[in-house]
């Protein structure tokens, strides 16, 4: 089975999950976080992405999103292709980066392994790509999502993490809108 995404249906939401070559914590840092704010305002504003959820963790992401131009996979790997250019620049550019040569040296290995990469490797190629179908399952993927950093400890309350639409949806839009009209998808009412 392919490990590289795949949609089925080109006009449906997903919910992905991506992360980095061997789950490092690269996303440490507001430089860092700001390059994910980046793409993402990008991709909505060029590339036709509704964003219904996200959070960003320290080694992984994970979205609620649809492609306004029915091409999902394609959405998805110009998102990461950016981000990865941007992030790996960010950290070799980085005075402030005490792990840059670890970090580059582990994105350097993940790289060698792969024949589609020249040099660097930062994101691991899979999406775990799920369809939304139903009210139930778009319900459960975005409580898991804003669950996830109370699940791994950083915070007590969703609305805590800085990075996460579980702040959009107690009405702060202060780092990242989301499309959140777009959720009802016909099924589901938040």
């Amino acid at each position: 089975m392919s490990r590289k995404y795949k949609s089925q249906n080109p006009t449906a939401a997903y919910f992905v999950s991506f992360a980095t070559v061997y789950w490092i914590d690269v996303f440490t840092r507001q430089t860092y976080f700001s390059i994910l704010q980046e793409a993402i305002d990008h991709c909505r504003a060029k590339k036709g992405m509704e964003v219904f959820a996200y959070c960003f963790m320290p080694s992984h992401v994970h979205l609620v999103f649809r492609s306004g131009n029915d091409h999902p996979s394609g959405l998805l790997r110009d998102f990461k292709g950016f981000t990865a250019k941007k992030m790996i620049k960010a950290i070799e550019e980085n005075p402030q980066e005490s792990r840059k040569e670890w970090l580059l040296w582990m994105m350097e290995r993940a790289g060698k392994k792969n024949s589609n990469i020249s040099k660097r490797q930062f994101w691991q190629q899979h999406n775990k790509p799920i369809e939304l179908w139903s009210g139930k399952v778009i319900k459960q993927k975005i409580d898991y999502i804003h669950n996830n950093p109370v699940e791994q400890g950083f915070v007590t309350d969703p609305v805590d993490w800085k990075y996460s639409s579980a702040r959009n949806y107690g009405d702060d839009d202060s780092v990242l809108k989301i499309d959140n009209e777009g959720i009802h998808l016909g099924l589901l009412e938040l």
